[in-house]
């Protein structure tokens, strides 16, 4: 059970932070470390190649004062530099025009050439830093003057800050994962409050929201992002509890009258031509049923983005003419003029059923409010330059209040029954929301110009077939 506890929190968020923050923290202060160390390598060796010129130009300042006569003086200020410099294991080579050692102040323990190739320039040999050059003498000719110093020193510093390295780089090693556990905590809590809130979110408190620290960080735009998730959710949530009561209530009415129609049927015998009244209201109630099942499973692909425009090229001024010749026996019944236009065969890729979906609700809606002696204008048109097509349904009926356009699209939607032209005109108050889902499935937009008493116009914009 331990084991367990360990294994997953190593595989927590917060674990891995803190292993890769270890991770790059200790590369890169081993790099910085080196790069330091050997910083200071360059640096000694550069002040001991300084030193060593320096020197060289002392040594050149006593062979101009005493070379090539009073070899013991020269050999005595030698010998007095060599004491001054012992702790650099310094000593200094005199080689005559022949290039033989003429004088040497403290022998190295490297075993030097006679003359080497370097001169003019530091080098090394051994453990041996060397320099040197030529010098013309004023009394007597050329000499070369070499000067070397132990690099011993140098190592020994080198190793003293690589010992101090080491011992520092096994502290970091230790505190560092530790430290960074700490700070992913303090990054990571946030996120685990979150989690723990998220997890705690239920159904039916669709109120319940993420708390938000005002930091405008990442977490904070991560919990403002699945609050309006929620937002979203808890609005669809309503929707499809409207969606259902409604439909309940839609399907209700008709299933009752079906119910009381068969008792009154059975309540007593009744001659053939009762019966076949009583059958005929069933039929027609059961029509109404199926078509609001339909027009109920057409929303529901809608709203799961299954309606698909399919690959067919339908020609929309001809379903636009024949729901027109559908419908003008409906609007001379009532006195209302039905009148259609058309600029130009129009072509739309998709399916025929929903474009006649589109095109007899609107006609339809338009015939139902509009008063006799009003006028329903259908115009049907395409515009080649910008491969739309667009369809405008206008009527002189009642018109929409403004506060009620936002709500014409939604799903069982009626407007208020004071501005109704007849009772039974409000229909299921589907029409126009599954107008919208086809329009919008098939790429295009619908929208409504309304004023109160003046009538509506509904304009459909689709994209044509090239």
């Amino acid at each position: 059970m331990p084991f367990e506890r360990i294994s997953g929190l190593l595989r927590t968020f917060r674990a891995r932070l803190t292993f890769w923050n270890t991770v790059a923290f200790f590369a890169l202060l081993l790099l910085t470390l080196f790069g330091i160390r050997e910083g200071l390598r360059f640096v000694l060796r550069d002040l001991l190649d300084s030193l060593l010129l320096q020197d060289a130009r002392d040594v050149e300042l006593i062979l101009d004062k005493y070379y090539p006569n009073d070899r013991d003086a020269i050999a005595n200020e030698l010998d007095r530099k060599v004491f001054g410099y012992e702790e650099r294991g310094w000593f200094a080579q005199v080689l005559d025009q022949n290039g033989k050692i003429w004088i040497t102040a403290k022998k190295p323990e490297a075993v030097l050439p006679p003359r080497s190739e370097n001169v003019g320039q530091h080098y090394t040999a051994g453990d041996y830093r060397l320099y040197e050059r030529v010098h013309d003498t004023p009394a007597n000719g050329a000499v070369t003057v070499r000067i070397g110093s132990s690099l011993i020193f140098v190592s020994e510093d080198v190793d003293r800050l690589t010992q101090l390295i080491m011992v520092s780089s096994i502290a970091i090693l230790v505190l560092t994962p530790l430290i960074g556990w700490l700070l992913a905590g303090r990054m990571t809590n946030p996120l685990a409050a979150i989690i723990r809130k998220t997890a705690m979110l239920r159904a039916d408190r669709p109120q319940d929201r993420l708390p938000l620290r005002n930091t405008d960080d990442e977490l904070d735009r991560l919990s403002k992002t699945i609050n309006g998730l929620l937002d979203r959710l808890a609005e669809d949530l309503t929707k499809q509890r409207d969606f259902v009561a409604n439909a309940a209530h839609e399907l209700r009415s008709p299933l009752t009258a079906l119910r009381a129609a068969i008792d009154v049927g059975l309540d007593r015998d009744r001659t053939p031509e009762q019966y076949r009244e009583l059958l005929a209201d069933l039929s027609e109630e059961c029509a109404g049923l199926s078509a609001l099942a339909n027009q109920l499973l057409l929303l529901a692909e809608g709203e799961g983005g299954r309606i698909k425009p399919g690959d067919g090229i339908v020609p929309f001024d001809q379903i636009v003419e024949k729901a027109v010749e559908m419908f003008r026996g409906v609007a001379e019944q009532r006195s209302i003029s039905l009148t259609m236009q058309k600029k130009a065969p129009v072509l739309i890729r998709g399916e025929a059923s929903h474009l006649r979906q589109i095109v007899n609700n609107l006609i339809d809606n338009a015939i139902k409010f509009t008063p006799a002696g009003g006028h329903v204008d259908v115009e049907i048109a395409g515009d080649s330059s910008e491969n739309r097509a667009s369809l405008r349904v206008s009527d002189t009926g009642i018109g929409i209040a403004a506060e009620e356009l936002p709500k014409i699209f939604d799903r069982f939607y009626r407007e208020d029954k004071s501005r109704r032209r007849e009772p039974r005109a409000s229909g299921t108050g589907l029409g126009l929301s599954i107008c919208q889902a086809i329009v919008s499935a098939y790429g295009g937009r619908i929208c409504v110009d309304s004023e109160p008493g003046r009538g509506t116009t509904l304009a459909v914009d689709l994209p044509m077939a090239q």
